[in-house]
């Protein structure tokens, strides 16, 4: 790996650590990272780091070495402004999306920029004590050796001594029940004191409604924290491509109206087309 972009991955590690009280809990937000690597990067101690750790450790930032220029949609700027309020004024929310509106980047991008601001993007595999491992890892809390019980307290004391933390679950609707209902016991214990959001696709908002009515546990108590509604986005508009087609070089009118009839408003799949238009107008040269 050239030096260049070695540089490029310590100037991001160095803003992810400053999102933390020290660079040792940041360390500890870093799966298979020990704080010693962070520290010799930091340093410009590289001889003994392995490409492979370096690739790891940028994906684990959000380091990315790629020719794409990102563009702030309207669902970008709503959910920025959304995750600003919860923040600032610790609220319980709900947020529901459409897959491939830009929900995830929007999410990281934000963490990126903020201090107490955790994100777990969810698994349906987790139970209980994956779950607080996660969360105890995004604070940089060690959690070897600890149970259930304890992980859950020391991550609300530790949430409790910050000032305006904000935990994020993305794809909350991959989460299993006995894993939401955490989400009930973290608002008992932290309302008041901590921001809460839930991001997901629309299924979030439709399992809640149908475990109400059916009167399935905690579903009730879950719609209620969240005040009883979902915040919908609103999609991605033929003016959002159009600024992503022209920020990554699409001007042609024709070439922007291609991709916009093909995208289905997925921006996973405008950035494809975008790609196959680049790529054959590089090939016709």
């Amino acid at each position: 790996m050239e030096d260049i972009k070695k540089q490029q991955i310590v100037n991001a590690l160095r803003n992810y650590c400053e999102r933390y009280e020290s660079q040792a809990k940041a360390s500890n937000s870093l799966k298979n990272v020990s704080a010693a690597t962070v520290s010799q990067m930091l340093n410009g101690k590289w001889e003994l780091i392995k490409d492979e750790m370096w690739r790891n450790v940028a994906a684990q930032i959000g380091y990315k070495d790629e020719k794409w220029n990102a563009v702030a949609t309207r669902d970008f700027t709503t959910l920025s402004r959304i995750l600003e309020d919860v923040q600032e004024n610790a609220l319980v929310m709900a947020v529901t999306g459409d897959a491939g509106s830009g929900k995830t980047f929007a999410l990281k991008q934000y963490t990126n920029a903020h201090k107490q601001t955790y994100l777990l993007c969810c698994n349906e595999y987790w139970n209980r004590k994956a779950f607080l491992n996660e969360l105890m890892q995004a604070m940089g809390r060690d959690a070897a050796g600890l149970s259930v019980n304890e992980m859950m307290l020391d991550a609300v004391r530790y949430l409790k001594m910050q000032e305006a933390p904000l935990l994020i679950l993305d794809e909350a609707d991959k989460l299993s029940d006995k894993v939401l209902y955490f989400f009930i016991s973290l608002y008992n214990a932290l309302e008041g004191e901590c921001g809460l959001l839930m991001v997901a696709t629309s299924h979030l908002e439709l399992r809640i409604r149908k475990g109400v009515k059916a009167n399935r546990k905690g579903y009730n108590e879950i719609w209620s924290r969240v005040g009883r509604k979902c915040v919908t986005l609103k999609g991605v508009s033929a003016a959002d491509i159009t600024a992503v087609c022209e920020a990554n070089g699409v001007t042609d009118p024709r070439d922007i109206d291609i991709v916009i009839n093909d995208s289905e408003s997925d921006l996973r799949r405008v950035r494809r087309k975008i790609h196959a238009i680049l790529k054959g107008k590089e090939a016709t040269k």
